[in-house]
């Protein structure tokens, strides 16, 4: 299941567990928010917004607020002696997504459990390596 959500003036298609960088969230790290702007909700029936759908909600965890690179804007007048230079640094909102909701449902208030990962198990060196060329 798929939908796409509208949030800081930008559209994104979204999937549970997909994480995205958008713009800045009045929300702490580690809480659930909800987006309610919902264009098109599809999975097996595709259900198109007029402009939203009716009762369709997405639940998000914020992971981190972070910073874009900056970006420098350097004005110059040619023969007036006249610059300006000016940087900006946009903020954003790591979220994940963590449910998309239909019929009127809301987001639970607690993220789920993330599974841990278990950690590769390395070769023992000694009972697989073989030795290069050892026919020759």
């Amino acid at each position: 299941m798929f939908a796409v959500i509208k949030t800081g003036g930008k559209q994104y298609r979204v999937v549970a567990e997909d994480v995205l960088r958008v713009d800045r969230l009045e929300a702490a790290p580690g809480t659930v928010v909800e987006f309610g702007e919902v264009l098109v909700v599809g999975g097996e029936q595709t259900m198109l917004g007029t402009p939203t759908v009716e009762g369709a909600t997405v639940g998000a965890e914020v992971l981190d607020h972070v910073r874009g690179a900056k970006v420098i804007a350097f004005k110059k007048r040619r023969r007036k002696n006249s610059r300006r230079k000016r940087g900006h640094r946009q903020e954003f909102s790591l979220v994940r997504i963590t449910e998309i909701l239909t019929e009127g449902r809301k987001p639970s208030q607690t993220p789920p459990p993330r599974p841990r990962r278990q950690a590769a198990q390395k070769a023992e060196t000694g009972a697989e390596a073989t030795p290069p060329d050892a026919s020759a």
